[in-house]
């Protein structure tokens, strides 16, 4: 089955790609150097002021996603992004444009203003996610679907990715480009509300049962358990990455302006891979995509390891390997995930979508505030200081185990999960679209 889908709504249903590329790249790259370098924080507390409201949202994105599930108007997704997307993008500004001292206050300004933009984000993506397994029953146009997204994503992500981090170290400091990058961020989560409006929602089951009850069931899914798992490791690994970049040119290549060089050659790629890695999920299927990303993208990190001590050309290479890879990554699960929350509701009769979709954004965050964490731990370890012109043997073996080392083992481990994923295998024999629900 083929949906007729507006194309107005699958393109602009990606634009949504625009806010969660920038906020989830700008923290990312700029928040623990903002910490370290201009707070003065220690690595270690550092790390655990990124970890913290990300962990909470591994509470919130669960509720996000119930409470968008038990609203009962058609288009019930689109008023949260009216709402969340606009209170996301003056959080991520505030992040950055808080006092810097005293000490505590600047910390206090920081983690609070770092809670509000994550609770926002949790009410904005898991809405947003949901709508991908509610406009359409049809599994290639979800593949297509997250194509267009990835594609605006990972322009997001290279745009912002190279632009924040010369605005915060040459060009008006960490205050312009927060209050820029939450200006995109509103822009963003506003363009998709409008292009979205008219979309037809394909499910129309019941959300039933209480949260815990529905938290159980989700999580004990054989499916989404095998995705999620792939995606917290992931998601740590890439994020340590992304976190290690600054240091990585600062204290492996000596030089902070690489690290913009080396952030594009990560994610250009991706903009251009996108829909390679689509053509590759439509002949071969999702799953099997999905490992070749993996693949791809370990073996870059791995490469990474002795590319850092080589010149910076060699770098640049393996960075665009590991992020064409990193696209691929991005395509898959999220075309798989709405195919497990379809799934979920065409057998059981019950809309869990929501629900779904806010487990998943959930424990993705919670990859995403390991990752700097574990950075921190790793960097503490080494005796890492802030704001230092050289570094001994440790604090440099410490970059290098945080660029290279550890995301690599993460992403690898993660080959196994999806490897017992079976739900794409199961798909193409099964037609697409709802099912009625079952009688009482």
């Amino acid at each position: 089955m083929v949906d007729e889908l507006p194309a107005r709504i699958r393109r602009g249903y990606a634009l949504g790609g625009v806010a969660t590329g920038v906020y989830g790249t700008v923290p990312s790259l700029l928040l623990m150097p903002y910490l370290t370098e201009e707070l003065g924080v220690g690595a270690l507390l550092a790390g655990l002021v990124v970890f913290a409201p990300k962990a909470w949202d591994v509470v919130c994105n669960p509720l996000a996603g119930r409470l968008s599930d038990r609203v009962r108007r058609r288009d019930r997704r689109r008023p949260f992004l009216l709402v969340a997307g606009p209170l996301m993008g003056v959080g991520l500004a505030f992040v950055f444009t808080g006092p810097s001292a005293p000490f505590l206050l600047a910390l206090a300004w920081v983690l609070l203003a770092n809670l509000v933009a994550a609770t926002a984000y949790a009410f904005f993506q898991v809405p947003y996610l949901a709508m991908s397994a509610e406009v359409t029953g049809d599994c290639g146009v979800r593949t297509q679907m997250m194509a267009w997204r990835v594609g605006v994503v990972t322009t997001a992500i290279a745009v912002s990715g190279v632009v924040a981090p010369w605005l915060a170290t040459t060009a008006g400091g960490y205050r312009t480009m927060g209050v820029l990058a939450g200006l995109v961020v509103l822009a963003g989560s506003l363009a998709v509300w409008w292009c979205t409006r008219g979309a037809p929602v394909v499910r129309a089951e019941s959300a039933g049962g209480g949260l815990r009850d529905q938290l159980r069931i989700v999580l004990g899914n054989a499916h989404a358990r095998a995705l999620i798992t792939a995606l917290v490791l992931q998601a740590a690994g890439t994020s340590m990455l992304l976190a290690a970049v600054a240091y990585a040119a600062r204290v492996l290549l000596g030089d902070t302006a690489t690290g913009s060089y080396l952030f594009a050659a990560f994610v250009l790629p991706g903009v251009l891979s996108a829909p390679v890695w689509a053509r590759l999920g439509r002949r071969h299927g999702k799953k099997a995509g999905d490992l070749v990303a993996t693949a791809v993208l370990a073996c870059g990190l791995v490469a990474m390891l002795g590319a850092w001590s080589g010149s910076l050309a060699w770098c640049l290479v393996w960075s665009a390997v590991t992020g064409a890879g990193y696209a691929g990554i991005q395509v898959f699960p999220l075309a798989m995930l709405p195919d497990v929350a379809a799934h979920d509701a065409r057998t059981s009769g019950h809309n869990r979508i929501g629900l779904f979709s806010g487990v998943w954004a959930g424990c993705e965050l919670l990859g995403f505030a390991l990752g700097p964490g574990l950075l921190g731990v790793v960097l503490a370890v080494g005796g890492y200081e802030g704001g230092l012109d050289a570094y001994d043997t440790p604090a440099r073996l410490a970059v290098l185990a945080g660029t290279s080392v550890v995301p690599s083992a993460l992403v690898l481990v993660s080959l196994a999960a999806i490897r017992a994923y079976r739900l794409d295998e199961a798909l193409r024999d099964v037609p697409s679209g709802p099912a009625p629900a079952p009688v009482a």
